[in-house]
């Protein structure tokens, strides 16, 4: 169980080090979060809203945060190009997001071309059963994103760690909340990027101990 909670550490560490140096994309993790947690208390009423809630507004403000917000750049915080932070991803990098946002936004689609979706629904008497319908797609393309990529990872990069990856990203948003809860105020400010001194002190220490 330490070993688990230790990994489960250092990959949250990871990702706000590498992936989350804009205040814009902090603040959109916020309103994802706090969307996740609402989705989070639907689901257990009604799930395809809660897919709904989830996808059309955690999910869009958390992703338009990393697309357009998120430096591209050489990061001089970790010493690291834009390239071989996506190499090291654990989760879904940019490629991969990209894939799985464009299966969820090409679903709506193919359901109004095949309104029983190969006969798992029956055919839509209007537009309230299509939104039903349409949720409870995108909720099983939610879970089923999540499953692929731990038994990817745990081919890639063992059992645990596809493990704490998935509990990673179920217990984000509680703990973006904690992490990202200051961000509209920083931006407010006009601080657009973080200066991540805690992420500076850290390697400055790490670099002291080495030496």
């Amino acid at each position: 169980m330490q070993s688990f909670l230790r990994q489960l550490a250092i990959q949250r560490w990871d990702d706000h080090r590498y992936y989350h140096h804009s205040r814009i994309n902090q603040s959109l993790h916020l309103v994802s979060a706090l969307s996740f947690v609402a989705a989070y208390v639907t689901l257990f009423k009604n799930p395809a809203a809660s897919a709904l809630i989830a996808w059309l507004v955690a999910m869009v403000s958390r992703q338009a945060g990393h697309f357009f917000f998120e430096p591209k750049g050489y990061d001089d915080v970790n010493h690291a190009t834009h390239e071989h932070k996506e190499d090291i991803k654990v989760g879904y990098n940019l490629k991969r997001k990209a894939v799985l946002l464009g299966i969820w936004a090409l679903s709506p689609a193919i359901l109004w071309l095949d309104p029983t979706l190969f006969n798992i629904f029956p055919a839509h008497a209007g537009r309230a059963d299509f939104i039903q319908h349409m949720g409870q797609i995108w909720l099983l393309i939610g879970v089923g994103g999540l499953l692929f990529r731990t038994v990817q990872l745990f081919f890639i990069k063992g059992v645990q760690t596809g493990l704490v990856w998935i509990t990673k990203i179920i217990t984000d948003p509680f703990h973006d909340i904690k992490l990202y809860g200051r961000a509209p105020l920083y931006l407010l400010r006009g601080e657009l990027i973080d200066p991540m001194t805690h992420a500076r002190e850290l390697e400055g220490s790490r670099e002291a101990h080495v030496v």
